[in-house]
């Protein structure tokens, strides 16, 4: 069986001509930025937050969802009545344990959020859950889930209470 070798030379004008092509078409797309047409709030892996919405609701907590309900942001959620009527809460995955405990029906909260809809429902996507004296950070600003730090987030009055030695 015979083997051929390609030993004719490429020719110099034959290179000179594809790298003029070459940057004839980078110099014909435009390198410039276009300005976005409006200003939309992020979109990520999960429901979007507008951090511009947000409310702050205190109420009851009517019910704690641990089950996940197809269609509905994964973690847990709290029904809780308050003034704009039954709201479901969504908390996340990354409570620590004492939280998830402290959280029962019948417990008192206040919540930091925006609601926002998903597949036709609304959730308020909590970014800051009030329990008991205790805060805990659910979402960044940008409403990111955070993890929590197995411990919660001691208000003012609570940590000067606990300074002045407890209940007398």
């Amino acid at each position: 069986m015979r083997r051929t070798r390609l030993t004719k030379p490429i020719p110099i004008l034959t290179i000179a001509g594809l790298l003029a092509g070459l940057s004839f078409a980078i110099l014909a797309v435009p390198l410039v930025a276009q300005p976005a047409s409006e200003t939309r709030v992020g979109h990520g892996f999960g429901v979007a937050y507008d951090a511009a919405h947000e409310i702050t609701l205190t109420g009851t907590v009517q019910q704690v969802v641990t089950r996940h309900t197809p269609g509905s942001p994964v973690g847990m959620h709290l029904m809780v009545a308050g003034s704009q009527g039954l709201v479901d809460a969504h908390v996340g995955p990354f409570l620590s344990r004492e939280m998830k405990e402290a959280l029962h029906t019948g417990t008192p909260v206040q919540l930091v959020g925006a609601m926002e809809s998903l597949r036709g429902k609304k959730y308020l996507m909590v970014r800051e859950l009030n329990v008991g004296g205790s805060k805990v950070i659910v979402r960044s600003e940008h409403g990111f889930l955070v993890h929590s730090q197995g411990s919660t987030a001691k208000t003012k009055e609570t940590a000067k209470f606990e300074s002045n030695g407890g209940a007398r």
